[in-house]
């Protein structure tokens, strides 16, 4: 009975690992259902960009209010793991404060941990009021209504929860310290708690103590609980941004992606000695589908970058087609190919790694026409996004997919086209007669 909670920590602990790892193996599983892709350029600008974007934020603070609460945020949580770690020690071998040893270095620690969880609470609350009460418009555009909505504030709860455990934790246990109360090393300082503590007075050490161990129990079940929400959350982006920021585009922003099976069909076009009414050979490769309908069309870093999506908008506040009333949400492309993902991988899951064709696919069920055509291709959502995603290419894709699978273009687009083929510019005047608009006029 003496290592009972010791058992019950390591049961609780291995199923809260365990969950997260089949998460994220079902995660590997749905991104490796898109087309394997190979990577271009050099590792050391790819790693620069993991430093710059990912750990230092530098997108984000392009907005600077937002950008400097979510680092408090980002910063908050990254060094509090470290209590985190003691706490996992301290509840597989029974001790507690393990690394009280340290001294003034640990005294430090604390503080530091109680410092940021302050700030984390006050930002959160800050977050909360720039949702709910302030309702900046791109936390209220038509994608953000329902679950994305709930999500969001979920996660902004959660996080209130989280710090006030770990504060109240330390506050009982300051208290348990002063009046000398067994195991209650005398260790740490607690500037924030410390304020808290005084609340306390006139508790007796064995209530003390089941607070402090209430709050550590909640706090340490609440992480776990938390880990495991990711994959069902927004919040996906706080692992998957480092390497979807590895793997983000370094190519020019204007540059599109190259077709090699549209390449070759246009060098035979250029090659005088090929007869272009010849028999393809028997063993030619079949040309693969052009463009994208459904996410298995779509590369896996298309799809990473699904997963990675943080909802924030910045790529739908920078759109002109959004901003001038056009249909088409950059968040929403990616909100949306996240969503037919998921449900594609609960297909393949449930016919043991075979797709069994629901009657859906990405292009018309969840992505109209109307939102791809709306598109400038300008490249302001890839610009905005904080974390390397790129709405675009999934974008273009789609387009691709109209174009030379449906033949489903915009009449003016195909005039354009049929321009381009005939006379060898968009206008619709041969090659002689090309200066009359200006004689016209």
């Amino acid at each position: 009975m003496a290592y009972l909670p010791q058992i019950i920590f390591l049961l609780v602990l291995l199923a809260g690992i365990g969950f997260f790892t089949l998460n994220i193996r079902q995660l590997i599983k749905n991104i490796k259902l898109g087309r394997s892709v190979t990577l271009e350029g050099s590792k050391r600008e790819r790693y620069k960009n993991v430093a710059l974007i990912a750990f230092g934020q530098s997108k984000m603070l392009s907005k600077p209010v937002s950008g400097i609460l979510h680092l408090v945020v980002y910063l908050g949580f990254l060094i509090i793991n470290i209590e985190v770690l003691e706490i996992i020690i301290d509840g597989l071998f029974g001790t507690h404060r393990i690394f009280a040893f340290l001294g003034t270095t640990y005294n430090v620690l604390i503080a530091t941990f109680e410092i940021l969880a302050a700030l984390v609470v006050v930002a959160v609350a800050v977050f909360w009021l720039r949702r709910n009460v302030l309702k900046l418009s791109r936390f209220w555009k038509p994608e953000m209504k329902g679950w994305p909505k709930k999500d969001a504030n979920l996660i902004l709860y959660i996080e209130w929860v989280l710090m006030g455990l770990f504060l109240i934790m330390n506050a009982a246990d300051l208290q348990l310290q002063q009046l000398g109360a067994d195991h209650y090393v005398s260790a740490g300082a607690f500037p924030v708690s410390s304020f808290i503590s005084p609340l306390l007075d006139g508790m007796s050490v064995d209530n003390l103590t089941m607070l402090e161990r209430g709050a550590w129990w909640l706090h340490i079940i609440g992480i776990l609980c938390f880990l495991n929400y990711l994959y069902y959350s927004k919040h996906l982006h706080i692992m998957l941004a480092f390497p979807n920021t590895y793997l983000g585009k370094l190519t020019p922003s204007g540059q599109f992606a190259h077709n090699e099976t549209v390449a070759k069909e246009v060098a035979l076009m250029m090659d005088p000695n090929a007869d272009p009414f010849a028999a393809p050979a028997a063993d030619a490769p079949i040309p693969e589908r052009f463009g994208a309908a459904d996410v298995m069309d779509l590369n896996q870093i298309q799809l990473l970058n699904a997963y990675t999506c943080t909802e924030c908008g910045r790529c739908t506040s920078e759109c002109p087609a959004n901003q001038t009333g056009k249909k088409l949400s950059p968040r929403k492309i990616m909100m949306d190919t996240r969503d037919r993902l998921q449900e594609v991988g609960e297909n393949t899951k449930l016919n043991k790694g075979e797709f069994k064709p629901d009657g859906k696919q990405l292009l018309g069920d969840y992505i109209s026409a109307e939102e791809l055509w709306a598109c400038t291709s300008c490249n302001a959502c890839v610009e905005a996004c904080p974390v390397s995603i790129d709405p675009l290419s999934i974008i273009m894709d789609m387009r691709q997919y109209l174009v030379m699978e449906q033949s489903a273009a915009p009449a003016a687009l195909n005039n354009m086209m049929g321009n381009i083929e005939n006379n060898g510019a968009p206008w619709p005047y041969n090659q002689q007669d090309r200066l009359q608009w200006a004689q016209e006029n």
